[in-house]
């Protein structure tokens, strides 16, 4: 919609990953030459990692567009939570094989034959494994397991992991001592700084012929990184949105004011639901919270201290007035009438009534 209004030849801003935009920062250029390097060695693993929307399937995008200059069979496969047979299933189908129905045993040996075909006709096979984070550790076995494949003493496939933070975790964790050692290279891929944020969609703009229409004032870039912490797909859905609120006021200059809009706006959409219309909006089948108990630790701790010392003040007092009666009844007379209760008796009561109160008042406060 903006793109006429400004002249441009295409959606600078696109949320889905177009190769065609790679921008070459400091952290997307390391990583990409961790992944030249490895197609280099035809063998191990490489591993990059990085936060949701860092840029992870753009590097994928750009690798296999330099994969048509080398001797290289490629698949790409994105997994979710899979297991080890599925696995096997999605990497037959990534590179054309047939799978269905097939066992686990018969999948190794469709990828074997396929993997020993292409390098008896002089290629290398690549597997490049995207959003591999939530993988069980039977099927990241797997993949290790397939590196075992060899043709006359070298590896017949070559596999690239990509995933998120978590997986990095996973890399470290007990039992995969054998996979770490076949890691060649590792990078975390980290959020855009704030240097790189200008020059970034400034990069975009111009793919799609921006002339500086709309002029966008050097707060706006600042503000922009401060907002979405240099992660580059929040970097477009903000940008994107801004370019729409400025189209739609027929605007040629982006000031910061315009910004505080749209970040506005999205600060409001993930609030609570009616927060600007002053509705409460409950979804359906909606539970209220409980009520939480609002005296804290410290307070439930004092409570209780204070009530074992009152118990062993009254146990104390108890038994001063047990002995203090023993001491001090006179001899046992032969009268007619019941004997008045002694006066230890009494007090023994009172201080019983006191504490039984004393509980359920802090029954009462912790409720």
């Amino acid at each position: 919609m903006y793109e006429k209004f400004y002249h441009l030849s295409g959606k600078p801003f696109q949320l889905a990953p177009d190769p065609g935009f790679f921008f070459k920062s400091k952290g997307h250029q390391r990583a990409m030459a961790y992944l030249r390097y490895g197609i280099q060695q035809g063998q191990g693993f490489i591993v990059v990692t990085g936060d949701v929307g860092t840029g992870k399937s753009t590097l994928v995008g750009m690798l296999f567009n330099e994969l048509e200059k080398h001797d290289l069979v490629a698949a790409k496969i994105v997994t979710t939570n899979v297991k080890e047979v599925d696995l096997l299933r999605m990497v037959a189908a990534g590179f054309d094989l047939s799978f269905e129905r097939a066992s686990k045993a018969s999948l190794l040996k469709k990828l074997e034959y396929f993997f020993t075909a292409c390098r008896e006709e002089g290629k290398r096979v690549l597997l490049v494994v995207d959003e591999c984070q939530n993988l069980p550790d039977g099927s990241i076995e797997e993949l290790r397991m397939l590196s075992n494949f060899e043709y006359q003493g070298e590896p017949l496939v070559q596999s690239f992991l990509l995933g998120q933070r978590e997986f990095r975790r996973t890399m470290r964790s007990k039992g995969f001592e054998q996979l770490r050692q076949r890691v060649i290279a590792a990078y975390h891929l980290r959020p855009l700084g704030d240097s790189e944020v200008k020059r970034y969609v400034q990069h975009r703009l111009r793919h799609v012929g921006w002339k500086d229409d709309p002029a966008i004032d050097e707060e706006v870039y600042r503000g922009i990184f401060e907002f979405t912490r240099g992660v580059p797909r929040r970097i477009n859905t903000l940008c994107d949105r801004l370019f729409l609120n400025a189209s739609l006021d027929e605007s040629h200059h982006i000031g910061k004011s315009q910004l505080d809009t749209i970040t506005e706006e999205i600060a409001l959409e993930y609030g609570d639901p009616g927060e600007d219309s002053g509705e409460h909006l409950e979804p359906e089948h909606y539970q209220p919270p409980v009520k939480e108990n609002t005296a804290s630790d410290e307070t439930i701790d004092a409570l209780e201290q204070r009530m074992q010392s009152m118990q062993a003040s009254m146990e104390t007092m108890t038994r001063t007035l047990l002995e203090t009666s023993r001491q001090h009844s006179p001899a046992p007379m032969p009268v007619t009438e019941p004997p008045a209760r002694p006066v230890w008796t009494i007090a023994f009561a009172t201080i019983s009534v006191l504490l039984v109160i004393g509980i359920i008042s802090v029954y009462l406060y912790l409720k």
